[in-house]
């Protein structure tokens, strides 16, 4: 679970949903550095809808760069914390036979950490962990195809730092129920020194939204989706 960067690793899954808890992972995983070799004209693309939920074709993957996560981030943990989402949890609880205090317990280990802010600017990407800064520079290490107990699946973009400093973890890893460029509405990021380790983590994955955006329209976004 990722409580900080002294912590063994940190988290997030693109089988999480913003309004659904991440499921286990199976056993199946494909890892790509060669992404040229996908076709992408493909004549049965998923929309993106489908593509949201996990169900897309592996010619439908692309690489994608620091560029589509650039800007000044929050951690939502901070908003689960003083009730500013509520109404998500309650949403949740309006289908399915889960009460909005059990999403709550969900959503309180998924959510936890004490980075409150990332900020991403070129490869540059600094962390503020209890009102300490540092960061480091990341580069391109590729990407990984996880599939879900459910069926459904998600792609995780992974970064290595080349330099910076000793605190910032040497690896993070994206994921934005996005699988081809596109700039980000908000994502979950895993973070440790383990990078097959991190793909292993689905119970906790640290949400983050732009700064710019209050806890009330954070908590619309979650339950328009």
């Amino acid at each position: 679970m990722q409580l900080s960067f002294s912590t063994h690793i940190a988290a997030t899954a693109l089988g999480a949903l913003v309004l659904c808890a991440p499921l286990a992972r199976a056993e199946t995983k494909t890892h790509s550095h060669d992404h040229a070799a996908h076709d992408h004209a493909h004549s049965h693309d998923h929309s993106a809808d489908d593509i949201y939920h996990g169900h897309f074709d592996d010619s439908q993957i692309a690489a994608r760069t620091l560029a589509d996560w650039q800007g000044d981030w929050q951690s939502v943990y901070p908003l689960l914390q003083n009730g500013t989402l509520d109404p998500v949890m309650q949403h949740k609880a309006e289908s399915g036979d889960k009460s909005a205090a059990d999403h709550r317990v969900t959503y309180e280990t998924g959510y936890k950490t004490d980075v409150d802010r990332i900020v991403i600017d070129g490869d540059t990407v600094t962390f503020t962990q209890n009102d300490v800064t540092f960061g480091g520079t990341y580069a391109d290490d590729g990407y990984e195809v996880l599939t879900y107990k459910a069926g459904n699946r998600g792609v995780r973009y992974i970064f290595e730092k080349v330099a910076g400093d000793a605190q910032a973890p040497a690896f993070i890893q994206f994921s934005d129920h996005a699988i081809a460029p596109q700039t980000a509405g908000h994502y979950h990021l895993y973070w440790g020194d383990d990078r097959a380790a991190l793909l292993d983590e689905v119970t906790n994955w640290p949400t983050y939204y732009p700064s710019d955006k209050t806890g009330d329209q954070i908590a619309a976004d979650m339950m328009a989706h």
